[in-house]
């Protein structure tokens, strides 16, 4: 599937075949083209809790509102942030180029996020929001059905996932096999009233 058609038909399913088993392969694929999504300064700040275990599913459910696509998914991708990737030897995030360039943005990357709490925490919400869209049309692609959802205690599941003091969760991304169609688009807003042309 290519990707426009991909972004046309992607939805968020709500019902799931609990049966349904993805393939590891095809789970691998769609976690590994959203590693290949853009973070500032390629810090890669996002962290992708893979929820499978039954009872750490029921346990979530229990604090998502009762969602059924918590349980009934193949899989629950918890989408995380690590708040400090930063500071964790940044030259890593570029440990394939030159000595002197690792250097020069692990320096860039101390400069521009020290001391700026804001901005490191809304940095790391927008590599979780283009991760997860790359894990969803990745997932429609290979004939899947997802759901994105921030219906959830952010606390709670921070606990049951034991999540570090240093990281955020940003939301859930449900994928599996769908048992029940779509319920029809909402409407989409006309071009004019989204698309601005140089200034409001």
């Amino acid at each position: 599937m290519d990707v426009l058609k991909a972004v046309a038909t992607r939805r968020a399913v709500k019902q799931y075949d609990p049966d349904f088993q993805i393939p590891e392969a095809d789970l691998a694929q769609i976690l590994d083209a959203a590693r290949m999504g853009p973070t500032a300064f390629n810090l890669q700040n996002w962290r992708f809790v893979v929820v499978t275990d039954p009872a750490l599913r029921k346990q979530i459910r229990a604090v998502a509102w009762d969602q059924a696509q918590v349980t009934d998914a193949s899989v629950l991708i918890v989408v995380c942030a690590d708040l400090a990737a930063w500071t964790k030897n940044p030259a890593r995030y570029w440990q394939d180029a030159p000595q002197d360039v690792q250097t020069l943005m692990a320096g860039m990357i101390d400069q521009y996020y020290r001391g700026r709490e804001q901005v490191q925490r809304d940095e790391a919400m927008r590599s979780c929001g283009l991760a997860a869209q790359t894990l969803m049309l990745t997932a429609v692609s290979l004939g899947y059905e997802t759901c994105p959802m921030d219906g959830f205690d952010f606390d709670a599941v921070g606990k049951l996932i034991n999540l570090p003091e240093d990281h955020a969760i940003g939301l859930f991304v449900a994928i599996g096999k769908g048992s029940a169609p779509p319920k029809p688009r909402g409407g989409s807003l006309p071009r004019q009233d989204v698309v601005i042309s140089n200034h409001f």
